[in-house]
């Protein structure tokens, strides 16, 4: 008797673990889910294009610059993450400056200069808060308490290159992105492996993430992203969303910084 009870146990308790294991790892600051060392200092540069099925001679773009460098503040080692976005005119330029804990990348502090408004936020563990002492900060009197940590959903290329990836694993990630609503998980799904073609014949092994479910309006969308076995860079993204397409693709190490070419 005691042996079966014993037995019956085990079998609920295999169940349940194999339940949160469906679910997906859960992924924020104080949980873990990150191996922040695959996150590597430098430049990358990101053609992001966007197509409308319904509009066949019109393709919009962004150019992407994100420069990913290391520092110290207060004496705690720190990611510094800085930004830059181009488009085919003035107003849809952007700036994104970014500082997250080294060792479990969780979000310190967080400016955006969209369409010529400064947005700048001090991120804590349990809340963020416009900064008040960015002049000219259009959040400045904003403030939200946080139940958990999170993670900076401006910055999920990076998180994506720091996941643990493996075939048919899960990850609930804890994002938010500044100034807008509360944080939410969001689950990704490894689907399987995919070689992707690159420059010269040569050929890169990468896992394939993906996620899908509602906009707010209630649409339905999906996204992909194509990250490197042997070097965990993003290379490759596919979204499908109200009717529209985009893609995100790193482009090679030989293409020129534009920010040379540009007044600093």
């Amino acid at each position: 008797m005691i042996q079966l009870i014993y037995l019956l146990v085990i079998a609920v308790m295999l169940l349940l673990s194999a339940g949160v294991r469906a679910q997906g790892d859960t992924v924020r600051p104080g949980k873990g889910g990150l191996v922040t060392r695959n996150l590597k200092p430098g430049v990358k540069q990101y053609l992001v294009t966007y197509q409308d099925p319904a509009h066949d001679r019109q393709l919009r773009f962004w150019y992407w610059v994100r420069e990913i460098g290391t520092s110290e503040r207060n004496g705690q080692p720190v990611f510094i993450i800085n930004q830059r976005w181009y488009g085919s005119d003035t107003p849809a330029y952007r700036t994104v400056y970014s500082i997250n804990e080294a060792g479990t990348f969780a979000p310190v502090y967080h400016q955006e200069l969209v369409r010529g408004k400064v947005n700048a936020y001090n991120w804590r563990w349990d809340g963020v808060s416009g900064a008040d002492s960015v002049a000219e900060n259009a959040r400045k009197g904003f403030s939200l308490a946080f139940a958990e940590p999170n993670l900076n959903w401006n910055l999920d290329i990076e998180t994506f290159e720091m996941l643990p990836l493996a075939e048919g694993k899960s990850f609930l990630i804890n994002f938010y992105d500044a100034g807008l609503d509360p944080p939410q998980y969001v689950r990704y799904t490894v689907k399987g492996s995919e070689r992707l073609a690159l420059e010269g014949g040569e050929a890169a092994d990468c896992w394939v993430l993906t996620t899908e479910g509602k906009d707010p309006q209630g649409n339905d969308y999906s996204e992909s992203y194509w990250i490197s076995k042997r070097e965990h860079a993003f290379l490759k993204e596919v979204d499908h969303f109200n009717g529209m397409m985009r893609y995100k693709v790193l482009l090679p190490p030989l293409t020129p910084d534009v920010r040379v070419g540009f007044a600093r």
